[in-house]
């Protein structure tokens, strides 16, 4: 999965101090939940649908794009949410907002937003060690003599993609020995591939990272990783409907979109075994719903406390634009975009207060597609000239 993101500028980076207890303190007072304004605002009127509607259509036209999915919210409401095209050209099925995608890298959000329920409970710290004697994972994965620097990474570090290795490039190991379940790959992953440099120097994107965080939710929960992220996480948010995706067109869900490749096989990869990092299928009203409920804002009541988004979204000296499973920038914006074969998708929470998320079930390789999804939702929001889409 390619992280594809549009750099909208570089974050301002507030070094995190070392503090007591599972969070580090960014500051003496907490910070506040931030309040709407305005504190609500109107659905799109006809005419302005229809300009979003042109927008959606023309995209669509550019990358040839079956079915395009999105939805947008604002001071916990869902204020306007809409779908174009056929979920399922062969049987000419058309899409609705209610219809699941695969979300791709955006679930690393998920992910990231369970960790820090568990450290919110004192169950996790992000300086915790993961591999090792003693460490959170301990030996699970194969036992020491470990190639330099693998007993060295903590939490934080798989957080922000600076473990030092095993990143998003052609060696990916999440992309390869697909009939490997996550414990066969880590420990092979472990025995096989050294880190490229030391832990916590380097942001290097890297989905095996994510695969082992869920990993760590199962070993302190006692559950499987989906089964943790719905109780704890996801039904919090008033989301019932998301699961983790099969691999083949037969194993869909009900109410799934087929996934059309452009020159790749959209069917051919594992992504269950991707959950914790690019597993989840969602509608965008799912990932809105869960965008407000992690972003800083008085409604709807969030299910972290101030402080802890604050760590969550603050991003380290050695990757400026990426915090912890949240992309960032120094407008305040966050995001995430996920990209895999049949699949682009984007979820993002601005600093004007307003969440969305919009997917398609295809991607075009070597192409600015993920940028312009991310452009598209800022231009069908700047349709509606009172949202105040800054």
């Amino acid at each position: 999965m390619r992280l594809g993101r549009r750099d909208f500028g570089r974050r301002d980076f507030v070094k995190l101090a070392a503090g007591a207890g599972a969070l580090p303190l960014l500051s003496r007072v907490a910070p506040a939940q931030l309040a709407p304004s305005p504190p609500s605002i109107r659905p799109p009127s006809p005419a302005e649908r229809g300009a979003m509607a042109r927008l959606a259509r023309s995209f669509m036209d550019k990358y040839d794009v079956p079915a395009l999915s999105f939805a947008i919210g604002y001071a916990g409401t869902v204020v306007h949410e809409d779908a174009f095209g056929l979920a399922d050209r062969e049987r000419n099925e058309t899409v609705t907002p209610r219809h699941l995608f695969r979300i791709a890298s955006v679930s690393k959000m998920i992910t990231s937003v369970t960790i820090f329920r568990l450290i919110e409970e004192n169950r996790l710290k992000l300086t915790d060690r993961v591999f090792g004697p003693g460490a959170l994972l301990g030996t699970d994965y194969g036992s020491p003599p470990y190639s330099a620097g693998i007993d060295q990474i903590t939490l934080e570090h798989l957080l922000t993609h600076a473990a030092g290795g095993w990143s998003n490039d052609n060696r990916d190991p999440m992309f390869t020995h697909p009939r490997m379940d996550h414990a066969e790959l880590i420990a092979w992953t472990l025995a096989n591939r050294p880190l490229d440099r030391p832990p916590g120097q380097h942001y290097a994107y890297s989905n095996f990272g994510y695969c082992v965080l869920g990993r760590v939710i199962e070993k302190l929960t006692g559950q499987a990783y989906a089964e943790h992220v719905r109780t704890e996480v996801l039904t919090r948010c008033s989301v019932t409907d998301m699961s983790v995706a099969g691999n083949t067109r037969e194993q869909r869900q009900a109410g799934e979109v087929v996934y059309y490749g452009q020159a790749e096989n959209p069917y051919s990869m594992n992504v269950r075994r991707m959950d914790s990092h690019g597993g989840w299928i969602a509608t965008p009203a799912d990932l809105v719903q869960f965008l407000m409920h992690v972003d800083g804002y008085t409604r709807l009541a969030n299910i972290l406390r101030p402080r802890t988004i604050e760590v969550m979204t603050t991003a380290p000296s050695y990757s400026p634009n990426y915090a912890k499973g949240f992309c960032v920038n120094k407008f305040d914006n966050w995001w995430h975009n996920g990209s895999l074969p049949g699949t682009s998708t984007i979820a993002v929470r601005t600093h004007g207060g307003f969440c969305w998320a919009a997917f398609t079930n295809t991607r075009r390789g070597n192409s600015n597609m993920d940028g312009d999804l991310d452009n598209l939702n800022w231009s069908m929001a700047r349709q509606v000239g009172e949202w105040r889409v800054a």
